[in-house]
């Protein structure tokens, strides 16, 4: 295995209490043809009370949040619920909710926008942009006493965002073809003026600084704008992981929910960040969208490149000390394992298709594993 530069462990890392919670989107699609559908009005006008079921910017999207989670059992069990949910209230609509984080097979152009009369603005201030919003990504979510502690968890999380990228990758197709990518969502996403992995920030008055500079030249209208890969909630008292697809099944989003919190856990115990440089991180991360666990990542602080697995193995034994402290270590060695073995969501996706030369094999694959 090729060496990945790594920083000194604490001997003990302690299970400190951070809460976590995770939000997944999803598309809808016909039930018999795989095409998108705007159905997402009808389908949550039908939701009963209970899950956190909500519209996203298109018509085609719907998202569902956990509660606050003390427990990978407890983010377990909510997002798998939420998905049966959401795939029942499909189906009554001759639909199926599907796990992937672009369109195997596309639909309108611009997309239908979700009634909203802050959509209808950032339609006309961003133009085509707005074409490429049909994608689903998996937001972490980790509870924080502070906006100075959401800001060192973020510098934390900078060196480790092209290894998360590589585990979640789950978008090769895009509007009926092989895009070439293991993640197209992510460069499709990277046109926005917001997005991307935030800069090295030295505290709260410096990221608020920064996103001040977005919101003056017009970046963002807003807070809830600022689209860098982890930023401070603007509505929850959280730091907010925001660069990965959407996971292919539950049991992956509970293996990044684990390892965002162990890394947001070194940083609370004293460990210190690496601070990449911003052009070698972008270079990383597209690396990583490109080639996803399957093939070569680069290690960001020296820029070599290496087995994108190396990377993943780093991560998981950089964060060891903080999964064993919270009793996740089986469950993420468990579930990398697989990975490595099974192939992540975009190696399956590619295998379905390969089966008959069918995208419609894509989508019955991803519906069928989403719950």
């Amino acid at each position: 295995m090729t060496e990945v530069t790594a920083l000194p462990l604490p001997r003990v890392v302690s299970d400190l209490p951070l809460s976590v919670g995770v939000e997944e989107e999803f598309l809808l699609v016909d039930a018999s043809t795989g095409v998108l559908v705007p159905l997402a009005g009808e389908v949550l006008g039908d939701a009963r009370p209970g899950l956190d079921l909500q519209t996203e910017m298109t018509l085609y999207q719907v998202e569902s949040a956990t509660g606050v989670c003390r427990s990978m059992a407890e983010v377990r069990e909510q997002l798998l619920a939420a998905r049966v949910a959401l795939a029942a209230l499909a189906e009554a609509r001759g639909a199926r909710i599907v796990a992937t984080g672009t369109p195997v097979l596309g639909g309108l152009r611009p997309p239908p926008l979700t009634e909203s009369d802050r959509y209808r603005t950032i339609a006309a201030e961003y133009g085509s942009l707005v074409d490429g919003l049909t994608i689903c990504g998996c937001h972490v979510h980790i509870g924080i006493p502070d906006e100075d502690t959401g800001v060192l968890i973020s510098n934390h999380l900078r060196p480790w965002l092209p290894a998360l990228l590589a585990i979640s990758a789950n978008s090769p197709f895009g509007d009926g073809r092989d895009t070439g990518y293991a993640s197209w969502r992510y460069l499709s996403w990277s046109p926005w003026p917001s997005a991307g992995a935030p800069p090295w920030f030295e505290s709260a008055e410096d990221y608020y600084r920064g996103t001040r500079v977005l919101r003056s030249g017009g970046a963002a209208l807003d807070p809830a704008m600022v689209y860098w890969d982890v930023r401070l909630s603007h509505r929850h008292p959280t730091v907010e992981l925001r660069v990965c697809d959407v996971a292919a099944t539950v049991d992956e989003a509970v293996v990044l929910a684990a390892l965002v919190r162990a890394i947001a856990v070194m940083a609370l115990a004293g460990v210190p960040a690496q601070r990449v440089p911003d052009l070698e991180l972008r270079t990383a991360l597209w690396r990583s969208a490109r080639d996803g666990l399957d093939g070569a990542g680069i290690e960001p602080m020296s820029g070599r490149l290496v087995p994108a697995a190396d990377l993943v193995r780093a991560l998981v034994d950089w964060t060891r000390p903080a999964l064993r402290g919270a009793g996740d270590e089986d469950l993420v060695v468990d579930g990398i394992d697989r990975l490595l073995l099974d192939g992540t969501g975009a190696v399956r996706q590619r295998r379905a298709f390969r089966r008959r030369g069918s995208l419609a094999d894509v989508v019955d694959m991803l519906a069928a594993q989403t719950v």
